[in-house]
């Protein structure tokens, strides 16, 4: 073949397939982008609902008219200007007229169209009925006035609007969403008078900076009434670059003890806000709720009810937990692409979006004056015409009843052009008596007066810009509201960990040697005394509250943690740590800690060495836990001891040869990590043989007594006792008395 493409001698056409592919797609991606799913910045619609309002106007349905059925304006907008989905455009027609969608509805729509609840929930196109709202004058009172292009409708029977003649930034005010190929759109809508105001601030100066037009437009104004609460900065940011996000947060008081919210932000639901709730409330996340009431009724369109379950919860922390954890608070994508005069889509700032639209609008304005200016022209010209026939009115008639052809006769005895004898020869004879010289000469002089003032107007772009201000002032003093959108700044909202939405209550966390882990209720429970599984028992013990982190360490040294309300409770055997944790190979679980986040406890190995650490650092969320207590070779981890008081604690230390050192606290390190400092000395490599190591450690508070367990024999140490055995960190501490040389453990009686 010569090229990509040519004609067989049938006259097809023969095109690769992938070329063929490609213009298909590129054609498919434009129509969607330029006929579907963007707006079009003159009118802020698009095509369907240009259609829709245009169609709507043509069959009369404006303000002040009766309500028609809906299925009516569908088949005139599908069978005239729309060959599309019926279901489609009467749901682009519902949205038009649902006034918790649309900031100004176009639409005034009577029967079901829908609730903030399911704006889905409408009914079918047959039920319901619509007309225009006042606010569609903006866009359509211009409409026959010269002022748009008009184009064939898709077979070419009838002519539709190109664009409409919005008198206001409809795109700004309705804002827009839409997602075309490649490309999306997300406009969200602002308040009529904020925009009239930068739009006149705007055309007053065109050096106005973006800064000075976000004192008039100071954020997005959606239909609801929930709080903008994204700082004055990131607006700023928002509107310099066209693109960023906004976020709204529902509205809520105080009433009676309860939280009553009263607006929720756009498109959410006040069921689906309860049912958010509703389902923390069931998986126990949300103690601080006894109960939920949806109250909304016609009068207060949103009042949901949350009744906390007592009075001292903190409900602006119970609301900021909310905001974060449901649709109570959300975020808008904003993305201002549209498309352009120039009929391409591009992201615009707001300031290059009002400079656009006032070029849109002083066109179209200039394009109304001048189509009204023709028609001044040409009926003073038939007037003038007329005038010679009312004041020769004998010689027309004989001409007109004399001449085969009037019409030239006329134009050269009165040097009349041949409109102008047209228009003679189709009056009526009979207004033709009627005429009187005054009132031809009074509508001359009006139109003459109009004339004058229309040349000056178009002449002048000073003037021509001021009536386009005293127009944009008209309509926002005729259609404008307040903002409903209040902005506030908030701080951020933070949802609260699973430790402050767990109940507060005492629990005893019970770990056995095979690594079984269970929580028993209340801190009297005898741990070992309960029942364990054949071949196991127990191994340790600790008593804190169900809303506090419980941490494990393991043979190596690594620690785990987890919260304490989600252990299985101490009524069955519990569930092994295994199950949760995934700890090197071999390792055994030989230790239980915790509590309140910055309490401290003691970490030693039988190597004589040990530091003192808070919770926080030793929890770990992952499965393989993390280093904590490294052990020298040979070392085992003896445990954990919780220190009460750094500077009035003492350790004690003992070892298996008998030995004993006691030490205060202070003088071991706080440490997250690490071997600790040498508690008692351990000569040569007898920890690594196993010869001696330390066989108990305890850590005891002022004033309490030590019982040493030897056998079935103990002894019990009094704090003046213990006196005898205090010395220097890092000794090898003092021989125990006869009997007490094998220490099998040390309990710290209060």
């Amino acid at each position: 073949m010569a090229g990509p493409e040519h004609y067989t001698a049938e006259g097809i056409e023969r095109v690769p397939l992938a070329e063929f592919t490609e213009r298909a797609y590129l054609d498919y991606s434009m129509y969607v982008i330029l006929d579907r799913a963007l707006p079009h910045i003159g009118d802020g619609l698009k095509p369907v609902q240009r259609r829709i309002v245009y169609a709507m106007s043509e069959l009369g349905l404006s303000a002040a008219s009766k309500h028609k059925k809906s299925a009516r304006t569908v088949g005139d907008v599908l069978g005239k200007f729309h060959p599309h989905g019926d279901t489609a455009c009467y749901e682009a027609m519902v949205l038009m007229a649902q006034d918790f969608s649309y900031r100004y509805p176009l639409i005034d729509g009577q029967g079901n169209w829908g609730s903030p609840d399911d704006p889905k929930s409408f009914a079918a196109m047959r039920y319901t009925e619509a007309r225009l709202t006042p606010y569609a004058k903006v866009l359509l009172r211009e409409l026959g006035q010269g002022t748009v292009e008009w184009v064939p409708n898709f077979d070419g029977t009838l002519k539709e609007p190109a664009l409409l003649p919005a008198r206001l930034p409809n795109v700004l005010l309705n804002g827009a969403t839409g997602i075309a190929v490649g490309m999306a759109t997300d406009i969200p809508p602002h308040n009529l008078r904020e925009v009239a105001s930068a739009c006149i601030r705007l055309l007053e100066s065109s050096r106005t900076r973006l800064e000075e037009l976000c004192e008039h437009i100071q954020g997005p104004d959606f239909p609801t009434e929930a709080e903008i609460i994204t700082p004055r900065e990131e607006l700023l940011k928002i509107y310099a670059s066209g693109r960023g996000s906004v976020r709204a947060r529902a509205r809520w008081e105080k009433e009676e003890g309860n939280v009553v919210v009263t607006a929720l932000p756009y498109q959410v639901s006040g069921s689906r806000i309860l049912e958010q709730i509703a389902t923390q409330m069931r998986a126990k996340k949300l103690p601080w709720i006894e109960d939920l009431r949806d109250e909304s009724d016609h009068e207060n369109p949103t009042r949901l009810v949350i009744v906390p379950r007592s009075s001292r919860v903190d409900l602006e922390r119970l609301m900021s937990h909310l905001f974060a954890t449901t649709d109570l608070e959300r975020t808008y994508r904003v993305n201002l692409n549209l498309i352009g005069l120039d009929g391409r889509p591009r992201v615009k700032n707001l300031k290059e979006i009002l400079q656009e639209w006032l070029k849109f609008r002083l066109a179209t304005v200039r394009r109304r004056l001048q189509h009204r200016l023709n028609q001044v022209l040409d009926r003073l010209h038939l007037l003038e015409g007329l005038m010679v026939a009312y004041l020769n009115l004998d010689e027309v008639i004989r001409i007109i009843r004399s001449e085969d052809e009037p019409r030239p006769v006329l134009m050269q005895r009165f040097d009349l052009t041949e409109v102008q004898a047209d228009y003679i020869l189709d009056t009526r004879l009979r207004q033709l008596a009627r005429l009187e010289e005054m009132k031809i000469r009074a509508e001359q002089e009006a139109l003459e007066k109009e004339r004058v003032e229309l040349e000056k107007i178009l002449g002048s772009e000073r003037r021509l810009k001021t009536l386009v201000r005293k127009e944009i002032q008209a309509d926002a003093e005729e259609f404008g509201d307040d903002r409903r959108s209040l902005l506030v700044e908030r701080p951020a909202a933070e949802a609260m960990d699973e430790s402050e939405l767990a109940p507060s209550e005492p629990v005893t966390v019970v770990l056995s040697e095979k690594g079984w882990v269970r929580a028993a209720k209340g801190h009297e429970i005898d741990p070992a005394g309960l029942s364990y599984k054949a071949g196991d028992a127990f191994r340790d013990a600790v008593r804190l509250r169900s809303n506090q982190p419980v941490v494990f360490l393991d043979s190596t040294g690594r620690s785990y943690s987890l919260p304490a309300h989600t252990l299985p409770s101490a009524r069955g055997q519990g569930e092994p740590l295994t199950g949760r944790f995934s700890p090197p190979a071999g390792a055994e679980f030989v230790a239980a800690l915790g509590g309140d986040t910055d309490s401290r406890w003691l970490l030693a190995s039988d190597a004589g060495y040990g530091f003192v650490a808070r919770v926080k650092d030793l929890l770990a969320n992952k499965k393989g836990g993390k280093a904590v207590l490294t052990l020298p070779k040979g070392a085992r981890v003896l445990g954990a001891r919780p220190v009460t008081d750094p500077d009035t604690d003492r350790v004690v230390a003992v070892t298996s040869s008998g030995r004993m050192l006691v030490i205060p606290v202070s003088d071991l390190p706080e440490m997250a990590r690490g071997k600790g400092n040498r508690i008692i000395a351990i000569p040569g490599k007898k920890v690594e043989a196993r010869e001696e190591f330390v066989a108990a450690i305890a850590v005891v508070p002022e004033g309490a007594r030590v019982k040493l367990l030897s056998g079935k024999r103990h002894l019990n140490l009094k704090a003046a006792d213990l006196n005898a055995y205090e010395g220097e960190r890092g000794k090898r501490g003092s021989k125990l008395p006869r009997g007490f040389q094998k220490v099998d453990g040390l309990e710290v009686i209060a």
